[in-house]
């Protein structure tokens, strides 16, 4: 309930914010509009008063009475304010002579400071000289900032009251819209608790209707699917019984090829190899060689089929050691330029065979890695046992990472490949930049049977 509560607000504030953004946008354009209108207007209120003091000054300067000075004061304070400017008249020391008076419009109320500096625009004070005076118009934008503030706060209280309304409506609305949420949930939940059977009606709208048939078909899957689940774990089972009965019979073959057949041939080579001492028949002595010679090609061939049979005995310490000290060794013989240094140190404690194949390839991977692309002229292999993990270290002093982070260049996957068979065996792997440069392939993997 708090969920669908939660989607009705979010989405009924989404559209009252949505509103509101446009609301703002036509704010913007209102308020330019009001800047350009306040500046027309104050504009040309000073230039009519402008020609006005330029007609008084011209007529007190034809006058060259002692009383002339006299009356340009007198017509300047009976006309007082002048409309959105204020006038100012200074002596020739700047002594401040006259000054209109402020305005009785709206008087004792002025816009906030921020409001008045967005809309009132930019006007130059009007000089007027007048003899031993000096006259300014001052415009003055403050009577019209009010009554643009008067308006804006007037649209405020109208817009806020409409985005009230908005989000009252609109949350109404999908109130209505989404109470069939609540019975979709309620079905969810006994599907979550394995009930399959609860099919949902039809709303009456497309696209809950299709939300309701999407839900009854994929119940009526899981239905089935759960019969089917059923039947597939016990062919799981049978077919996991049935390749450990296959290992085993492989294993038992392996044995009774390596002690049946191999104890047979080597007694025939011992026969052939006793006949041919004892006999001077040159015939005999060549007869006697193709037996051994078809003896040994025997034993090659039953070697190869327990290899194929049964692989190494990974699951053997000796024999994993064995396998890598081996792989180090051919590897060393093809590469003399690279000196090459192992150190192993594995556990008493029986390997699993996925993890000691999984460290094999990984080694085979990392050396094949440092002779395509490291120039390196040292590697140091290290495996080492680490309470239940075993970690394998190849460390080069080569080139190192790319610039791109990257050990091999693009379109190389033997990193990738490594990676995801340690994160098979839900181990870890890690490429490092040694102190001394090049780079350190580190994998960690649990190495004991499940």
């Amino acid at each position: 309930m708090l969920q669908a509560k939660t989607l009705r607000t979010r989405l009924a504030v989404l559209l009252t914010g949505v509103a509101a953004v446009l609301l703002l946008a036509l704010g913007a354009v209102w308020l330019n509009a009001t800047r350009n209108a306040i500046h027309e207007e104050v504009e040309a209120a000073s230039r009519v008063a402008e020609q006005w003091l330029t007609v008084l000054l011209r007529e007190t300067a034809r006058d060259a009475s002692p009383q002339a000075r006299q009356r340009l004061m007198g017509h300047l304070q009976s006309v007082g304010r002048l409309r959105a400017n204020t006038l100012e008249v200074r002596g020739d020391e700047g002594a401040l002579l006259y000054r209109s008076p402020e305005p009785t419009y709206k008087r004792g109320r002025n816009a906030p400071d921020w409001f008045a500096a967005l809309v009132s625009p930019h006007m130059s004070t009007r000089a007027l000289p007048a003899g031993e005076l000096r006259l300014r118009l001052l415009p003055d934008t403050s009577r019209a900032a009010l009554d643009a503030w008067d308006e804006l706060c007037l649209a405020l209280g109208g817009g806020i009251a409409f985005l009230g309304a908005l989000f009252t409506l609109g949350r109404f609305a999908l109130n209505r819209a989404l109470a069939p949420l609540s019975t979709i949930d309620m079905a969810l939940a006994r599907t979550a608790q394995g009930c399959f059977e609860t099919r949902l009606p039809r709303f009456g709208a497309s696209e809950l209707d299709r939300v309701a048939s999407t839900y009854n078909h994929m119940a009526q899957t899981l239905e089935t699917t759960l019969a089917r689940n059923l039947r597939l774990e016990y062919d799981q089972a049978f077919a996991q019984a049935l390749q450990e009965r296959l290992e085993r019979e492989r294993h038992h073959i392996a044995r009774e090829l390596h002690d049946e057949l191999g104890q047979s041939t080597t007694a025939v080579r011992t026969l052939a190899g006793a006949i041919r001492q004892r006999s001077d028949d040159p015939t005999l002595q060549r007869c006697t060689d193709a037996i051994l010679a078809s003896t040994n090609d025997i034993q090659l061939g039953v070697r190869r089929i327990l290899q194929r049979l049964r692989p190494i005995e990974q699951d053997q310490p000796a024999g994993l050691a064995d396998a890598l000290a081996s792989h180090c060794r051919a590897w060393a013989d093809r590469h003399p330029s690279v000196r090459l240094e192992t150190h192993f140190s594995l556990p008493a404690m029986p390997i699993d065979e996925r993890a000691g194949l999984a460290l094999f390839r990984l080694l085979q991977e990392s050396l094949t890695n440092v002779a395509r692309h490291a120039d390196a002229s040292l590697v140091v292999v290290r495996l080492e046992p680490d309470g239940d993990t075993l970690n394998l270290s190849v460390t080069d002093n080569g080139r190192g990472l790319r610039e791109n982070g990257e050990a091999t260049a693009p379109g190389h996957f033997g990193i990738t490949g490594m990676r995801e068979r340690v994160l098979a065996l839900h181990g870890r792997l890690s490429l490092e930049r040694p102190d001394r440069g090049g780079l350190r392939v580190r994998a960690e993997l649990p190495f004991l049977a499940a």
